[in-house]
């Protein structure tokens, strides 16, 4: 086969050399946007293909449209060749092919986890903008309400200088030029060294930045891969979907904010944003981690914003159920518990499930906030005692200045009921959407939670 190499080139296009002469193979941006949307799309199934089944799926998905330059049957490049016969010497039409140009291009890498920064970055991008198009003609806006006074964002507007501010924030080509006018109008000429007066003076104004601290707890139950009848994404999926592009529109346009994403069970672990995509559910199976425990979620949530030491604190559960599951803190509550309920089923994590799941989830479980799971499904109900111990956790963090926020993904309203009664305890807000609509939501409540802190 001839020797294919790849060199570094524009968004447009990337060069390859083909028999010895230089033949540019191009993707150009309509097909990069396709295939963006489409690789976006892939690799938030609950099964992410690998690097060898994503070239077969762009194999299928490209179209003659967006073929290489090398088709141009107007070239003026020597040793014109038609599609067939460039396909059968470098299988330019290859998905192989069109994945080692995004490798190239620096969307992909050859890896297990093959979406790189860039990659991840511009197809949050596009989600966003998807989430954004339907968003555009309503009340969410981008504009957040300027208030004036100190604060830490400098803008362009001046005005008059305030004995007791800081003067590092001076306008010094605004300030010379107040101090020219004057000195031209009441002595004529204007002489050097120029002299200031505490008039000319003129400091740039400031927005009051409002930073805040952001966890979103996304449930990763097994009830989490159930498929909405509205749509061709699961709740997880939808989910994954919706925190993508929060996550890129939280970078662009409230870069002082702080968002972390914490994945739960039975157990609860901290996931880098850029894992968000290949986040899975739980199993079913002997190491019990398909339960649902917002005790787990909020214990680590609660360390990471107490570390984080902003003033405005959230937390936003995500989940499809009520919780099933909480921790025994004392082995007296165990044993009263097994003295009302013989047959009630304890768990804790052993070292080798935690490093199974390390491995195959990449996944770094806390254990460190509970070592003994009680665990009680009960359908459409809440068991007593992991519902009073949800609340009394809830409670807690509320106490430190943390708000709890509950959006409920489900086709079914009918687990609502507990949520919104621990969310009446910590005077917080819960939410019921179908999955369909999940992103435009957890965005228009990001905004409005904005301007209420502006406010």
């Amino acid at each position: 086969m001839s020797e294919i190499k790849y060199f570094l080139a524009s968004d447009s296009e990337t060069r390859s050399l083909v028999n010895g002469g230089l033949r540019e193979s191009r993707i150009n941006k309509e097909g990069l946007d396709v295939l963006l949307k489409k690789i976006g799309r892939e690799i938030i199934r609950e099964r992410t293909p690998d690097l060898q089944e994503l070239a077969q799926l762009i194999d299928s998905w490209w179209p003659k449209k967006h073929s290489s330059a090398t088709e141009d049957k107007q070239s003026t490049q020597p040793q014109q060749l038609d599609r067939s016969s460039i396909a059968k010497q470098i299988r330019i039409s290859n998905g192989d092919s069109i994945v080692a140009e995004l490798i190239e291009r620096g969307y992909l890498k050859d890896s297990h986890k093959w979406l790189s920064h860039r990659g991840f970055s511009s197809i949050g991008e596009k989600i966003l903008v998807d989430i954004m198009n339907p968003l555009t003609s309503g009340d969410i806006g981008l504009h957040e309400t300027i208030v004036q006074g100190e604060g830490s964002l400098v803008r362009d507007s001046s005005r008059k200088f305030e004995i007791g501010n800081d003067l590092k924030l001076m306008n010094v080509p605004k300030t010379l030029l107040n101090a020219l006018q004057r000195n031209s109008k009441q002595n004529g000429p204007v002489n050097l060294p120029l002299q200031l007066d505490i008039e000319d003076i003129e400091e740039f104004e400031t927005s009051r930045d409002v930073k805040a601290s952001m966890v979103y707890c996304i449930d990763l139950s097994s009830t989490m891969r159930y498929s909405s009848m509205f749509g061709d994404l699961s709740r997880i999926e939808a989910a994954k979907k919706a925190l993508w592009g929060l996550f890129v529109f939280n970078k662009k346009y409230f870069p002082s904010d702080s968002i972390s994403i914490i994945g739960f069970g039975a157990l609860a672990t901290r996931v880098s944003p850029i894992d968000i995509p290949y986040l899975k559910t739980f199993e079913p199976g002997g190491d019990f981690m398909h339960y649902t425990n917002y005790q787990a979620a909020f214990r680590l949530a609660s360390k990471i914003l107490t570390r984080e030491g902003y003033s405005n604190k959230r937390i936003v559960l995500i989940t499809d159920g009520h919780p099933s599951a909480c921790f025994i803190d004392h082995q007296r509550d165990q044993e009263d518990l097994l003295s009302k309920k013989p047959y009630s089923h304890f768990y804790s994590p052993d070292l080798e499930t935690l490093c199974r799941i390390k491995e195959l989830q990449n996944l770094d479980l806390d254990f460190r906030s509970g070592k003994l799971v009680y665990l009680c499904y009960r359908y459409r109900q809440v068991d007593d005692y992991i519902a009073q111990r949800t609340i009394a956790e809830a409670r807690k963090c509320m106490r430190t200045g943390i708000q709890i926020d509950t959006i409920m993904i489900s086709e079914d309203d009918s687990l609502l009921d507990y949520v919104n009664q621990m969310e009446k305890m910590v005077k917080g807000k819960s939410y019921y959407i179908n999955p369909s609509n999940i992103d435009k939501a957890l965005l228009t409540d990001y905004v409005r939670n904005r301007r209420e802190l502006l406010r």
